[in-house]
């Protein structure tokens, strides 16, 4: 019996970036993005064998870096046995196909690497729903070149294989046909999920419950500051896309003030659309939200267009307005000699502990309503009270004797329309009345 000890064989990858003056700043590739491609690259279970730049006033219509280029990729693909070609821009579906065609190995854009990632990390039903849903839509444009070989008609009296001959539809039609009802079935299945959200939403609403969720870059450190404040025990690796799948947790903030937590999938540049299209079902948890705490790398030296990243995001999903706290996290690491300061901005180290105590007293300040405990004496020809104290209060207790005592959490406007019937409450005095 022999031992089977070889290691998995990693795909080898060469990544290709066009730095293009007609790109947008966000489409064309730097330095950094292209590092970021290779750390990508590994977190798909590749490597990165080489690296390979463009420079051009605008792309090339048929092979995006132009056919000198594609041949000097080639060459290096063959030098290096690479199994891939990875660009770190958007391609065509016209580009992909013809540089398939010429470099004679598998060819993806940063788009298709993505999905591939979220395709492994999605853990949840609704996280593989949206997966799917978005790798369809990125699929459909794209059948004609995967295709080329069985794109012909089939109607009776072609030169079709026995078996394959029907009523005049090519290959293709049929295979796109399917796909867009895959397409109508998964959003079908994603909005009964919306609605599911929608109803817990509408009960936290009613128990007001604040929300506040956990947003930033990828790898910023929300896992581990979601592990830190509430004890939860989410893994939290160094990998970019390591939360596909959104986790909610209580913090107590006060003895009086709780809230939910919620830690959602990290953003990157060059996110494709149609994820962002799919992960709205998620995501729109933000527009609800109460606070929003955006974890920002401080130990990255590219923090500030990693923030501008998720300010795009953020607006593009209809979040502005909510209210937010900048929470520098890695602060243990930070390079400059002042601390990121300020009103709302708070610097943490989520893996050390520091800084947590300041960032609980910011989310109170912000979401603490002023509620308190108290005791309720309610007559029992007053008992219908108790129904409006389960609406709009916490009630923790509840005993029969004399009357309905009640202690419940409640905010001080409610205490002042029961008034009297609150332990120990004092009529508020206008100024001139002492």
């Amino acid at each position: 019996m022999t031992e089977n000890i070889t290691e998995e064989k990693k795909d080898r990858a060469v990544l290709v970036g066009l730095d293009a003056r007609c790109l947008s700043p966000e489409e064309t590739a730097t330095e950094a993005s292209l590092e970021e491609l290779s750390a990508l690259v590994e977190t798909a279970g590749g490597e990165c064998v080489g690296i390979v730049t463009q420079t051009k006033d605008t792309p090339d219509p048929r092979t995006f870096i132009g056919e000198g280029k594609v041949a000097e990729v080639k060459e290096l693909v063959r030098a290096l046995n690479a199994d891939m070609v990875i660009f770190d821009n958007s391609l065509s579906p016209s580009q992909q196909r013809a540089l398939n065609e010429d470099l004679g190995v598998a060819v993806l854009d940063r788009a298709a690497l993505i999905l591939d990632i979220f395709a492994q990390r999605a853990k949840s039903r609704e996280g593989r729903l949206q997966v799917e849903l978005a790798q369809y839509k990125y699929l459909l444009p794209r059948l004609t070149g995967m295709w080329g070989h069985l794109v012909r008609q089939t109607a009776s009296g072609g030169k079709s294989p026995i078996g394959t001959r029907g009523p005049g539809e090519t290959q293709l039609e049929t295979d796109r046909r399917h796909i867009r009802r895959k397409i109508a079935k998964l959003e079908e299945e994603l909005k009964d999920v919306r609605r599911i959200r929608g109803t817990q939403r509408e009960r936290r609403i009613k128990n007001e419950v604040p929300v506040v969720a956990i947003v930033g870059y990828t790898n910023a450190g929300k896992s581990t500051l979601l592990n830190a404040l509430t004890g939860a025990e989410i893994p939290a690796n160094n990998r970019l896309f390591d939360t596909l799948d959104t986790t909610t947790r209580t913090l107590e903030i006060s003895d009086t003030c709780t809230v939910l937590l919620s830690d959602t999938v990290g953003f990157i540049r060059k996110l494709p659309h149609h994820l962002v299209e799919a992960f709205k079902a998620t995501l729109e948890e933000l527009q609800y939200a109460d606070l929003l705490l955006h974890v920002i790398d401080a130990s990255n030296l590219e923090w500030r267009e990693q923030a501008d990243v998720v300010d795009q995001l953020i607006r593009e999903l209809g979040a502005e307005q909510t209210p937010r706290i900048e929470v520098f996290n890695k602060c243990d690491r930070w390079m400059g000699d002042i601390r990121p300061h300020g009103q709302d901005i708070v610097s943490i180290s989520a893996r050390t502990g520091e800084g947590l105590d300041r960032l609980r007293e910011a989310i109170g300040e912000r979401l603490d309503n002023g509620a308190k405990r108290v005791t309720i004496h309610l007559p029992y020809d007053r008992g219908g009270l108790l129904e409006q104290l389960y609406q709009q209060a916490r009630v923790e207790q509840v005993e029969y004797g004399q009357t309905i005592d009640v202690v419940a959490v409640c905010t001080p406007k409610l205490v002042g329309q029961l008034g009297p019937l609150v332990e120990g409450w004092q009529p508020r005095k206008e100024p001139w009345e002492d």
